[in-house]
């Protein structure tokens, strides 16, 4: 039996999605190689990139069922919670207590 599957790449200038049919007991790391990820994305280094099935980190060992959606996510620029905790600090205190009038 054959799996089909998806390899999502997303870059700042660039996204693709790339259509597989793999051995059944394949693993991410056979999607990503059969999906030749580092030849198509030299500018990303493949080899340490994260990467998750349906939005959930998992492993290059994970093994694949039909249908899955292999994904490689890139290192973030800016940690959202650090961003936040900095917009907070640049706003000024409002004058009200928020635990009475």
């Amino acid at each position: 039996m054959t799996l089909r599957v998806s390899v999502a790449v997303a870059l700042p200038g660039r996204q693709e999605v790339i259509e597989l049919r793999l051995a059944e007991g394949a693993t991410v790391a056979d999607a990503l190689d059969a999906a030749r990820v580092r030849e198509r994305y030299p500018e990303m280094d493949a080899a340490t990139a994260a990467v998750g099935i349906w939005s959930r980190a998992c492993g290059r060992d994970t093994v694949l069922r039909d249908g899955d959606r292999v994904e490689v996510y890139r290192p973030l620029k800016a940690d959202a919670k650090a961003m936040r905790r900095t917009r907070a600090r640049l706003k000024p205190a409002s004058p009200r207590s928020r635990s009475g009038p």
